[in-house]
């Protein structure tokens, strides 16, 4: 067998000199390395071999094996170089002919729909305010008037950290009482952007974080009858000036009265369709007069300061907006999905 092997050895290296083209020396790897080329085979065969034999044979199958891996990476390298310079000398490049157009970036979907709500408070007066991801279990519940027992505090719905009192928010409406804050004692109309975080089962309709847009106007003779001006012109601007709204009864513990707002469903006209579930109409957001008790931990007298709040979620209207029916798609980075928008 070892005359065998040294023939092939020979046969090996008098094939690689004569590899003119990569496909011709692909074709002797597959012949003498690869997994079922001949010198590999060899390698199986060495049981057939007496105990004397086998360590010289094996010795010497691993050094051709090594020695022809070199000779294949330096004659690889060799072609690869010599095919590029056959090219440029080829003269093939047009520097008269038009560049490919560059993959132009563009804004996600919910940024994209962020910038219409900014736009359209913007219009009416709104200021944007920030307020911090991480906030304090007093901002994030107790000054917003959430009794102790309300089931929003319990551990399935908010990420604490090893801080106590320390939460990642859960909603934007923890900046309400910062803005208070700092705005007093003038009057208020800002909104709030950002991220929000709820411990929660990861669903078509569920995320364990999502953009919020939190409204907020605070001063004198503000009424509810602001509130829904204010909401059912936003509705227009964005969903279309044929849009009707209307105002359903709902609890929060920062508003009283408290309502949820729904617009006419945009796809089938009020008719009723699968995406409004029949009844002709959408949910959009939640509102509501600013409690008094939330008032005066801001620091306004409720005596003399009314105000009115608002809460809606980007993503729930652009799915509404586009019929997406999954909302993890917006965190999939599937730019099938992205491009659409």
């Amino acid at each position: 067998m070892l005359d065998e092997l040294e023939k092939l050895h020979a046969e090996a290296q008098q094939g690689l000199h004569a590899a003119a083209t990569s496909d011709d020396l692909s074709t002797w790897f597959r012949h003498y390395l690869a997994g079922k080329g001949q010198i590999t085979l060899l390698t199986r065969q060495v049981g057939q071999l007496s105990p004397e034999e086998r360590p010289v044979f094996g010795q010497q199958i691993n050094v051709i094996k090594k020695e022809l891996q070199t000779a294949y990476e330096s004659r690889a390298e060799e072609l690869k170089m010599a095919e590029l310079e056959a090219v440029m000398a080829a003269d093939t490049l047009d520097v008269t002919l038009p560049g490919r157009q560059p993959a132009r970036g563009r804004l996600h979907i919910t940024t994209q729909t962020l910038r219409q709500i900014y736009r359209i408070f913007g219009d009416m007066g709104f200021q944007v305010y920030r307020s911090p991801d991480v906030e304090t279990d007093a901002y994030n519940f107790e000054m917003l008037n959430f009794p102790p027992h309300h089931p929003a505090r319990e551990m399935q719905d908010s990420f604490y950290t090893n801080t106590p009192d320390v939460i990642l928010r859960t909603h934007t409406s923890a900046g309400q009482i910062r803005a208070m804050h700092e705005y007093y004692p003038e009057p208020i109309r800002v909104i709030l952007p950002g991220m929000c975080y709820r411990n929660e089962q990861i669903t078509a309709r569920s995320e364990i974080q999502f953009y919020q847009v939190e409204g907020l106007a605070v001063g004198h003779n503000i009424t509810f009858a602001d509130l829904k001006g204010t909401l059912t012109e936003f509705a227009k601007r964005l969903f279309g000036a044929k849009r009707q709204t209307r105002f359903r009864a709902s609890y929060f513990p920062f508003t009283e009265p408290s309502a949820e707002m729904d617009v006419s469903c945009f796809l089938c006209d009020g008719k009723g369709c699968q995406v409004c579930k029949q009844t002709g109409w959408l949910e959009i957001l939640g509102c509501g007069m600013v409690h008094p008790v939330v008032l005066r931990n801001g620091g306004y007298n409720p005596e003399k300061y009314t105000g009115f709040a608002f809460g809606m979620g980007p993503e729930r209207i652009a799915m509404l907006k586009y019929g997406i029916n999954d909302i993890r798609q917006f965190w999939g980075n599937d730019l099938r999905f992205l491009q659409q928008f």
